[in-house]
């Protein structure tokens, strides 16, 4: 095994198509096609099945990629010990957020960041929980800020930074407003599903994170939403909920006003059982954390900790 051939093997296996894998590689289809080939001529065993699909791992191809990527780990782990012994204060960062938490909590903890380490780029993905947490596993990710119960953990590290409530968010002229009672475990008043048990309701969709703890409180009520459709972002929801068209339920996030945007016209309200989230920052276990990383962690346990969720 020699470096370029494991990147070549991963990265046709990442891509499954010998065309997007060659573009990613910067080389050409054929000379792709013809390194696989000399590699499969060593070992003396096909290491993927190719059609018109696409191209799929053998047995032995699970194999090799299982050690491949392992080797393409330690190496980045390396690169990661030698970048802070030469200089911690260059090098690059690779964090994934998601749309709404994760970005808020970037922009807000980056003017610090930059100061203390103006030579670390970071390349920021957006993407959702799921996605990341597979991108921690395969290295591509150093650092995920992630939103999710203990239950949808993984088997990588999660540092607590903060945990939200998720409450309803409904027009503020229902009627059911002026049934919410005082809590004394939550900012704000409870309200009984069964005052809105009838009213129609935008939800998250249904991979994310958020939408199992939804479902799991409602069966707690018998609760069954009339769904008008489903967001990829609260922010969609809330919209909808600030014209009077519907309610939803998001994070605390959204009713502290953390959001750049302002939703006028929503109440909040708690659930009498409080179902919760928690905002961590994750990265994979065993891995190797930057001085670079730690302060980013660092930064962002603050910014969330100000914030009175």
């Amino acid at each position: 095994m020699n470096l370029k051939e494991i990147e070549y093997i991963v990265t046709i296996a990442d891509e499954q198509k010998l065309s997007r894998a060659a573009q990613k590689l910067f080389v050409t289809p054929s000379a792709l096609t013809q390194q696989v080939s000399n590699l499969e001529q060593q070992i003396g065993l096909p290491l993927f099945y190719r059609s018109r699909s696409g191209w799929t791992p053998t047995e032995a191809g699970l194999v090799y990629l299982q050690s491949a990527r392992e080797i393409l780990q330690i190496r980045r782990e390396t690169d990661r010990k030698l970048q802070d012994l030469a200089d911690a204060r260059k090098g690059s960062l690779t964090i994934g957020v998601t749309s709404e938490h994760g970005t808020s909590t970037f922009t807000h903890i980056y003017p610090d960041f930059h100061k203390r380490y103006p030579e670390v780029t970071i390349n920021i993905y957006e993407s959702n929980v799921r996605s990341q947490q597979q991108m921690l596993a395969s290295g591509e990710l150093d650092l995920g800020i992630l939103t999710l119960s203990e239950q949808q953990q993984t088997e990588d590290i999660y540092i607590p930074l903060a945990k939200e409530e998720l409450l309803f968010a409904i027009p503020d002229i229902h009627p059911a407003c002026s049934t919410a009672t005082h809590s004394d475990r939550s900012r704000y008043p409870e309200l009984d599903p069964v005052h809105v048990r009838h009213e129609p309701f935008a939800m998250m969709y249904k991979q994310s994170t958020m939408y199992e703890v939804i479902s799991r409180t409602f069966q707690e009520y018998d609760f069954h939403p009339d769904t008008l459709f489903y967001a990829q972002r609260s922010a969609t929801a809330l919209e909808m909920v600030s014209a009077g068209i519907c309610c939803s339920v998001v994070p605390a996030f959204f009713a502290i006003g953390a959001h750049p945007t302002h939703f006028e016209h929503v109440a909040f309200f708690s659930f009498p059982s409080h179902p919760s989230l928690t905002i961590n920052a994750s990265y994979k276990k065993g891995s190797y954390l930057t001085d670079a990383a730690q302060y980013f962690i660092k930064l962002a346990r603050e910014y969330w900790g100000r914030l009175p969720l």
